[in-house]
């Protein structure tokens, strides 16, 4: 029963972490050019050297 005491409040400290770094990443602009990144694998550098 006594791990519980330990458990819970590391569970919620990681939980406000993880949503720290989320809430991070969204305002940093992480997020912003979801397309241009996907696109972005495709193009052929070597074509052009």
């Amino acid at each position: 029963m006594t791990i519980l005491g330990f458990m819970i409040p590391l569970a919620l400290a990681m939980g406000l972490a993880g949503l720290g770094a989320f809430l991070w990443a969204m305002r940093s602009g992480q997020y912003e050019d979801l397309d241009g990144a996907a696109n972005r694998i495709l193009i052929d550098d070597d074509a052009a050297r």
